[in-house]
């Protein structure tokens, strides 16, 4: 029999410690983890969650074509969607919260870009390295949420208050400081 990676059981998901164990029980035949892998981006063998949050920038591109609340109703859609595909494939997996899930990844940056005063490449990179600062430093109160939340919303409840906070910065300093 083969060497076998020891397990955890918590939360009724089984934690495999060994996470090539848990890349390779993904599958992008199937949709949610189609999704939960940012349509492959996740899968990076470097910075999973950076090229995550770069992937979805091309679909934000695509949402700015939307009338506002338009694109806060996908962006809604996309948190609960978010949820449950984020715990699904987590289970399918059985790690938690595994680097190649990176759906929360383009909630929080389309989360992010709402907030930009221009859509120039300036500000898409200003929000780009201030989500990724946020998402991968986790101050407070990220920190208190990515370790007290389990489950989808635990993978998701990080990247979308890193993702309000990053916006809250981006208004403030487009529309107060630079006066846009």
């Amino acid at each position: 029999m083969a060497n076998r990676q020891p397990s955890v059981i918590k939360d009724l998901t089984i934690l495999t410690l060994d996470k090539d164990v848990a890349k390779s029980r993904l599958r992008m035949s199937n949709p949610w983890h189609l999704l939960a892998t940012g349509f492959g981006s996740g899968l990076s063998p470097f910075v999973p969650g950076t090229m995550g949050s770069l992937a979805a920038i091309p679909f934000w591109w695509l949402m700015t074509r939307l009338p506002q609340d338009l694109y806060s109703l996908v962006v809604l859609l996309g948190i609960s969607v978010g949820v449950y595909l984020c715990h699904r494939t987590a289970k399918d997996m059985g790690v938690h919260d595994h680097g190649s899930i990176v759906w929360d990844e383009f909630i929080g940056m389309w989360i992010t870009l709402m907030a930009i005063p221009v859509n120039s490449w300036q500000w898409v990179l200003a929000g780009f390295v201030l989500f990724r600062i946020l998402d991968m430093w986790k101050p407070w109160p990220i920190r208190w949420f990515d370790r007290n939340v389990h489950g989808g919303m635990g993978i998701m409840v990080d990247d979308i208050i890193a993702g309000v906070i990053s916006a809250a910065i981006l208004y403030g300093a487009g529309h107060y400081w630079l006066g846009y």
